[in-house]
């Protein structure tokens, strides 16, 4: 943990939503006039998409299962080296995978593969990362000892299932059979490498959904915000809950230490919740400078 260069890590699987929590972050640094360096967690894949596919088969054929929620598939050691370097003095390596001819065509990079390696810039605030392991604990290495805000985004493993399973076949292609394939095959790492994460965050969001989501492969869409809850977890109980209560419209508190928001208030409620942390980590960041 760092006052002069603080991180922020939101941890969750691929599907989980995480990529919405991102988004709202961006906002709320740009409302905080915060120049943050954004890192993505699947540039720190072992593999860009070919090799993965055929160190997939390879691992298949030595009788073991590869996934990218595992360490095997990862180069943690190099994001704990980010962590831990910028933390240290605002530096690191970091580099980007393309996802698509967008961003293929503003990285200059080809699709599936990564980009060279390079300096964070100088003089940002903070660092941001989104991804699988951003509170990872191995034999080898300790990512979370290194951020100064964890946030997990863990629906409900239904929930989770169902997004994965539209967007696998709606948009790669994938049948439900390969869908299901690749969820049970993940499953394992699941279990070890990701859940024990959300133990270690300091806020967790959990989107529950509020029609059946029973037969996840039987689900015809993703549920909407407004068929769901969000049930907002702390580490401790948090001495504003009553703020909280307050500001966020519908909030009920069911614990000690949670609360529940409309599913469509999730970004407000992060809003609400995160950016006064936000704002004090820069105030004594420049007490300090």
């Amino acid at each position: 943990m760092s006052v002069a260069h603080p991180i922020i890590a939101v941890t969750g699987s691929s599907g989980a939503g995480t990529s919405t929590v991102k988004q709202t972050f961006a906002d709320i640094f740009a409302q905080l006039h915060l120049d943050a360096v954004m890192i993505q967690g699947d540039s720190f894949h072992r593999y860009d998409r070919q090799s993965m596919q055929a160190a997939v088969e390879h691992a298949a054929q030595a009788g073991w299962t590869l996934t990218h929620f595992g360490p095997q598939a990862n180069d943690l050691v190099s994001l704990e080296s980010l962590f831990a370097n910028y933390a240290a003095s605002g530096q690191g390596q970091y580099r980007h995978y393309v996802h698509d001819a967008a961003e293929a065509a503003q990285l200059g990079s080809p699709v599936g593969q990564f980009t060279s390696w390079q300096s964070v810039p100088p003089a940002t605030d903070l660092l941001f990362y989104e991804g699988l392991h951003g509170a990872a604990v191995t034999d080898l290495v300790n990512i979370a000892q290194f951020a100064d805000l964890l946030i997990g985004v863990a629906p409900v493993i239904n929930l989770e299932w169902v997004q994965k399973i539209q967007r696998d076949c709606l948009n790669r292609g994938y049948s439900q059979q390969d869908v299901a394939d690749i969820i049970e095959k993940r499953m394992p790492d699941y279990i070890r490498y990701i859940t024990p994460q959300f133990s270690r965050t300091h806020i967790n969001f959990q989107r529950l959904p509020l029609v059946d989501t029973a037969n996840p492969f039987a689900v015809p869409a993703i549920p909407a915000a407004e068929e769901s809850l969000c049930v907002i977890g702390f580490q401790t109980p948090p001495l504003e809950m009553g703020l909280y209560l307050s500001a966020i419209p519908s909030a009920r508190q069911t614990s000690a230490n949670s609360l529940v928001v409309p599913g469509p208030l999730m970004a407000e409620a992060m809003r609400v919740i995160i950016m006064p942390i936000i704002e004090k980590m820069i105030k004594n960041r420049r007490e300090m400078s």
